[in-house]
């Protein structure tokens, strides 16, 4: 029974078929990282583009004809136009590429068209660093790469063709061999500030990260992702976590039911703002590495000190606002590194008056008639503010409130259903109502968005700061002691700030669901730190690899003050000192031409030029038969005393010294005519 089957199965898989079933697979592994990209119907048309084009090939059939594909292509490209209205861009460029790979199969007609499948494989690999430059990603690509090549090689191939393994190994080894170069030209080729080209103008879409508006649901909603917004690395011991605020936004307009920031914006520098702040203690330096969010607000340990420095870019390039909001002039769309210096003990706006916080008083009309009616009887009863605060927060806590990621929708009066009625809530609802309740009873107040703590991870020292971490909180602004903050979730869930989100809301994850032992939940923390630190290394080390990195690069090999030329020249040298090490192994191992034949390739040189050149499979025997019919009678005979005489010697079981036979063929050789 197996000797029966071998033949069948390799009947149905002849080379072509087997080849092109590689090739296809290798499309399919090239698509996939763009599966949760593109839209579903592009995904649907990729599957059954790819299901009919295996089926066409384990049949035999011929490809469909041109007036069939013409039509689906046709099809194709209307629903990119009506899906993102535009032909241009990143979304729309990279749906066309990946429809116009997968019916470029089913046009297979020649080796030409093989080419242009592969090297499109090619193409769309780099498209992909469009949405993600993880080390999982290169991972991908370079696998991407691997099966490419396989599937290339397999194609050029004659006669005996090796198992696929050997054809796997041999891809690799050739990715391989371009690993040294590649390493070389990342760590030396001249860099320049910024990207080596401009992404599409959609390239930016889908970050994620607070918005510079804050309503009732959409930090909850945010701090269920578990994406990391920042990681910071201090130079001293880390602050107590109940200190561990990353001031972002401050919001002192309010509509009536959304939080936003100020109109006019104005750009101050430390200086500027010292006349308004005072410091107190040491400074608390850290180097925050910022993921990419598309906004122009960066993150600081409350409260900020001095003006970002980021790594790559001029002093001027960051700024502290009049709100103290640490900010940049341009969004955030690349990774960014920057340092700045905060202190935890400060004062600000000591010796203002509250005429000059008019602003932070402002209510809108006809909106939360009980909330107004609760803080009016509050100040009756509290004329001291700070007292009136102290009653507030109280209240949280005796009135049974409840901290949660679910929260009731709320309707046009927003902080009276939540305050009155429902009682549940997450951090934005709490610090909502509570600068409502202090406007109303003349207390000025804002509302501060930005993240509340951080995980350390164990295993490279960084402060992980995640979207789960994202947090609203109020500051509000007392006679003599200026702006203080306050945060009412902490009345409610102080856990929340001592500890974590994780301890204030207990959520259904892996142990829930798996019913997990703690030893098993500690592992998979463990796992979970270990790979973190791995992307923030290739993070730091590699997506970070910025001008000034390269700079500080050479200065450590005792290159200093080197400019692009020098790098550039460097670059050359090395790369070339790389390939000619690469190539030293070809080299030694080339087959070395003995002196004998040598003086045969001499003969067989001064035959092409007289007559016909030797085939490569020909023996000399063979060569002589050929040349018996183009050479004279005379000239033959030279030719054969000659090639006789060298058939001997090679092929002979004793044909003597050597030296004395290259002799006698050098003087045939110089009678041959």
């Amino acid at each position: 029974m197996r000797q029966m089957r071998m033949p069948l199965f390799r009947t149905i898989l002849s080379r072509d078929k087997a080849d092109t079933l590689l090739l296809i697979f290798a499309c399919l592994f090239v698509l996939l990282p763009h599966a949760e990209h593109v839209k579903w119907w592009v995904n649907t048309s990729c599957v059954l583009l790819l299901t009919w084009r295996g089926w066409l090939t384990l049949s035999g059939r011929r490809l469909p004809p041109a007036l069939l594909l013409l039509p689906v292509a046709i099809l194709m490209m209307a629903g990119v136009y009506l899906t993102h209205r535009t032909f241009l861009g990143r979304e729309a460029g990279v749906t066309m590429l990946v429809l116009l790979l997968t019916c470029k199969l089913l046009e297979m007609h020649a080796k030409r068209d093989l080419f242009v499948v592969i090297f499109l494989g090619f193409f769309l690999l780099l498209t992909s660093f469009f949405y993600q430059q993880t080390i999982f990603a290169a991972i991908l690509t370079l696998t991407g790469l691997c099966l490419l090549l396989t599937a290339q090689l397999s194609f050029h191939y004659t006669g005996v063709v090796p198992p696929l393994w050997q054809r796997l190994k041999f891809g690799a080894g050739i990715l391989g061999m371009a690993i040294p170069l590649t390493i070389i030209a990342f760590l030396l080729f001249p860099r320049i500030q910024g990207p080596l080209w401009g992404l599409p103008g959609d390239a930016q879409s889908g970050r994620s990260g607070l918005s510079g508006s804050m309503s009732p649901g959409n930090i909850s909603e945010l701090a269920q992702s578990e994406e990391i917004a920042f990681r910071v690395r201090f130079d001293q011991a880390i602050p107590a976590k109940s200190l561990l605020y990353w001031r972002g936004i401050v919001m002192n307009q309010f509509d009536g039911r959304n939080w936003s920031q100020e109109e006019r914006r104005s750009a101050y520098s430390s200086a500027q703002n010292a006349d308004r702040i005072t410091y107190r203690g040491q400074p608390i330096r850290q180097e925050i590495t910022l993921e990419a969010n598309g906004q122009n607000w960066l993150f600081a340990l409350d409260m900020p000190g001095s003006n970002p420095e980021i790594e790559g870019a001029a002093g001027s390039a960051a700024f502290i606002s009049r709100l103290m909001e640490t900010r940049r002039d341009q969004a955030t769309n690349e990774r960014i590194k920057y340092s700045v210096a905060s202190y935890t003990n400060y004062s600000l706006d000591a010796d203002s008056s509250k005429e000059a916080q008019a602003s932070s008083l402002a209510l809108p009309e006809s909106y939360n008639p009980r909330t107004q009616a609760f803080a009016n009887s509050l100040r009756a009863q509290y004329q001291d503010d700070q007292q009136l605060i102290l009653a507030v927060l109280k209240y949280f806590r005796r009135e049974s409130y409840v901290y949660t990621l679910e929260p009731p929708r709320l309707g046009r009066n927003s902080a009276d259903e939540f305050l009155f009625d429902t009682k549940a809530g997450f951090c934005e609802h709490y610090a909502s109502a509570f600068v409502l309740l202090m406007r109303a009873a003349g207390i000025p107040a804002r509302v501060v968005t930005g993240y509340q703590g951080g995980e350390l991870n164990s295993v490279d020292g960084f402060l992980e700061i995640r979207q789960s971490d994202a947090h609203a909180w109020t500051e509000v602004w007392l006679e003599g002691k200026g702006w203080l903050r306050v945060d009412p979730t902490a009345a409610v869930a102080p856990e929340r700030v001592e500890r974590s989100l994780n301890y204030a809301v207990p959520r259904q994850g892996l142990a829930g669901l798996m019913n997990l032992s703690p030893a098993s939940v500690s592992f998979f923390h463990q796992v979970r730190m270990q790979w973190s630190a791995v992307n923030n290394s290739w993070n730091q080390w590699v997506l970070n690899y910025s001008p000034s990195a390269q700079r500080s690069f050479l200065n450590s090999l005792g290159f200093m003050k080197v400019d692009w030329a020098q790098i550039a020249l460097l670059f050359f040298i090395v790369a070339s000192l790389v390939i000619g090490l690469m190539a030293l192994p070809l080299i030694r191992n080339r087959p070395r031409i003995t002196a004998l034949d040598k003086v045969y390739f001499s003969f067989c040189r001064k035959m092409e030029k007289k007559t016909a050149a030797r085939a490569l499979h020909e023996g000399p025997k063979a060569y002589l038969e050929r040349l018996r019919t183009s050479l004279p009678t005379a000239e033959f005979e030279d030719a054969e005393r000659f090639l006789t005489l060298y058939a001997s010697a090679r092929y002979g079981k004793d044909p003597g010294p050597e030296s004395t036979l290259i002799r006698r063929l050098k003087t045939l050789l110089a009678a041959c005519r």
